[in-house]
């Protein structure tokens, strides 16, 4: 079974998503189930994870709805109030649904960027293990030293970390403190990652494989194929190329791998992790 690890829906409103600017024309409209399943069907893939785009708890009831609704969805990253001291109770009120597997925070938006060592923030994180959720890790890569001394609060949490971390990605100028902080964490064994969102990250007109691979090629290194996942990051992808464009480049970047690594990565991986 082949699992995208990481994509979004939303219903466009003029309040939810801040971060839309005017370069987001492309995806400010809706995307929903509807919209991503031909896709899957098209690259070979059988179903996603989806993960939260707003920080409010009605989008994880929302995305939770929408999962009951479509099979495609396996499984649903949301998002609760972890700075609260209440986030036990909102964690109460998903804890019975099969789909929920993980949390998130849009950590790398923080004007902080100490905010995830931030006391409030890592009490929350402390009751995830309890239920049995993953917590998605989204930085970028200056945030690396401080996600390291984060992760080695926790050791017995799982964590995932989004879009390699978010890589300055340049043609010619290979980010060495990003390789060299990635490659810290990932001896952490309770940490994985997620190969998506890199396109996005690409500074420059134009990306090809060649430009990716270094840093496809770390993350292996780094994690093993055994915790490295493939994630679209539909539709935010759909900025730099289309959701067939990137699955193919997976493919060829993870094509001297061997078969049972390839099937960790296009999904096994995903469905161990997140308990799908």
């Amino acid at each position: 079974m082949k699992i995208d690890s990481h994509q979004h829906f939303w219903a466009i409103n003029d309040t939810d998503y801040g971060w839309m600017g005017e370069e987001h024309g492309t995806i400010r409209r809706d995307f929903l189930p509807s919209d991503l399943a031909p896709l899957l069907v098209e690259s070979g893939i059988d179903g996603c994870v989806a993960v939260q785009a707003r920080q409010m708890m009605e989008e994880t009831r929302w995305l939770l709805s929408l999962a009951e609704q479509n099979d495609l969805i396996h499984g649903v990253v949301g998002w609760v109030p972890l700075l609260e001291s209440a986030v036990g109770a909102s964690l109460e009120e998903f804890a019975s649904h099969p789909k929920l597997v993980g949390v998130r925070h849009v950590v790398h938006d923080e004007p902080d960027d100490n905010f995830i060592l931030r006391e409030d923030f890592n009490a929350g994180i402390k009751q995830l293990s309890q239920h049995g959720l993953v917590y998605d890790i989204l930085i970028f890569a200056k945030h690396l030293s401080q996600t390291i001394r984060f992760v080695d609060r926790h050791p017995e949490q799982v964590f995932v970390v989004d879009h390699i971390a978010k890589p300055c990605i340049q043609d010619g100028q290979f980010d060495l403190a990003w390789a060299a902080g990635i490659r810290e964490l990932a001896q952490r064994e309770n940490v994985s990652c997620k190969v998506s969102g890199m396109i996005t990250e690409v500074r420059g007109d134009k990306w090809d494989v060649d430009l990716l691979r270094p840093y496809f090629e770390t993350i292996i290194d780094a994690f093993g194929p055994q915790r490295v996942m493939f994630g679209s990051d539909w539709p935010v992808c759909l900025l730099r190329g289309s959701y067939q464009a990137w699955a193919e480049s997976v493919a060829e970047m993870s094509s001297a791998l061997s078969s049972s690594e390839q099937a960790a990565i296009w999904g096994g991986n995903a469905a161990e992790i997140y308990g799908l």
